[in-house]
């Protein structure tokens, strides 16, 4: 048996395989980048083609949907989509209680409600169950998440928008590329948004988002939305008229250029990161107390971000807290040098902004609902049993070259594993 790192073993992961980076930038890149910039339409609202309407094309035509709307980042694409649906005060916007901020942040920046609903436990992603349990006469939207890159069960929530009248908005930050049931995910719903932030599967050098849609009078109202309220269009001179409440969320040219170079690699990015990825979970699936995520039948999963389970009684720990298993995992993993990490420390609902109802003015919009607000504790135990039993590994297994870096991470698992009792005193020193 090897002797653990954390006790003076030789680490699993050598120090000198531990760094990864990602984004990879090609030469491609700084040539796309610098080809833009010294060309003459920087930005977006300029007349003719340009780098940004290029990437909304090739973007489109790369996943099959028929509008796409380029923007500043991902958090701006979610506010225009439901701006461009006339969400305002007094609505309600159902989102899962497991997500990143930004999704819940959207709703409040169009004076509307976030309602927090719970999550499915294998997948992550919103209960459809607990969306029926949320909706009430003021409700007028779902926004279900792709997080970590699995697809939400579309067919269920589509079913519940239709039947209660609701529009849908996908938030695919994380999952350019996956699919539900042979669609792409962000065009099931009325709308979908798409994160291009630099840690993202498809990035661009810093910031910048995408939002797509079947309808081509959305669209129109998101690039409305982008641009003051103006209308841009080819062969037609600016008039500097806003026609409606706009805002300055365009993406500039560079960036529009680096994601247009990394679109050409996606797919053989996308195959190197199913084979490693796929042989990687296989390995750590045979491992007892361990729930590795899961592509569901029927669907494609992008692994944006790779979170495990750890059940305390599967692992021989019968009695033990979630948290000081999970504890002890984290500190053994990093030692041998896998980055274990938690992602989300707590559920969506119990931050700050929306427990202490931080929006406009006096409470707004939740004064305008008459809602009483969050209260931190309250319901969701699913998510709060996710965030207590897990931990992520992030950006590294996006390399298409990490094969011998997962293969290594395996390595350090199996060899954790094998030294369960040194698991079991760190766990019950934590509980």
């Amino acid at each position: 048996m090897s002797k653990l790192a954390v006790f003076g073993g030789t680490a699993a992961v050598p120090k000198h395989r531990r760094r990864v980076e990602w984004p990879l930038v090609e030469d491609d890149d700084r040539k796309a980048v610098l080809g833009a910039l010294d060309g003459a339409r920087l930005v977006s609202d300029t007349d003719g083609v340009n780098p940004v309407s290029d990437l909304e094309e090739s973007w489109a035509r790369q996943f099959g949907f028929e509008h796409c709307v380029a923007v500043s980042n991902g958090t701006a694409a979610l506010a225009l989509a439901l701006a461009a649906l006339g969400i305002g005060p007094g609505d309600e916007v159902i989102v899962p209680a497991l997500t990143f901020i930004a999704t819940g942040l959207a709703p409040l920046h169009q004076m509307a409600v976030p309602v927090f609903a719970d999550v499915d436990p294998v997948t992550f992603t919103i209960d459809p169950d607990d969306i029926e349990r949320r909706i009430t006469p003021r409700t007028r939207a779902i926004i279900p998440v792709h997080l970590h890159g699995a697809p939400a069960d579309m067919d269920r929530i589509n079913e519940i928008a239709t039947r209660h009248g609701l529009a849908v908005v996908e938030d695919a930050a994380q999952a350019p590329g996956a699919t539900h049931r042979g669609r792409p995910v962000g065009g099931i719903g009325d709308l979908g948004t798409f994160s291009l932030q630099v840690s993202k599967n498809i990035p661009t050098c810093g910031e910048g988002g995408l939002v797509v849609t079947r309808s081509a009078e959305l669209a129109e109202a998101v690039r409305k939305g982008r641009q003051f309220g103006e209308v841009i269009e080819s062969g037609r001179e600016r008039d500097y008229i806003s026609y409606n409440l706009g805002w300055n969320y365009k993406m500039n040219a560079l960036q529009a250029a680096f994601t247009q170079s990394q679109l050409t690699r996606f797919e053989g990015y996308e195959r190197a990161r199913q084979q490693n990825i796929g042989g990687f979970l296989a390995r750590l699936s045979r491992l007892p107390g361990i729930q590795v995520p899961t592509a569901l039948p029927d669907t494609t999963h992008a692994w944006h971000i790779l979170r495990f389970r750890f059940d305390p009684a599967a692992f021989g720990l019968d009695g033990t807290r979630p948290q000081a298993l999970r504890s002890a995992l984290r500190r053994l993993l990093r030692a041998e040098g896998v980055p274990m990490s938690q992602y989300q420390l707590m559920p969506l609902p119990d931050q700050k902004v929306f427990v202490e109802r931080l929006g406009f003015g006096s409470g707004y919009p939740w004064s305008v609902t008459g809602a009483t607000g969050t209260i931190a504790g309250e319901g969701y135990p699913v998510t709060r049993a996710v965030i207590a039993d897990s931990l992520t590994i992030q950006k590294r297994h996006l390399h298409p070259g990490s094969g011998d870096l997962l293969g290594l991470y395996a390595d350090a698992f199996e060899k954790v594993w094998e030294n369960r009792d040194a698991v079991a005193t760190l766990a019950g020193a934590a509980s």
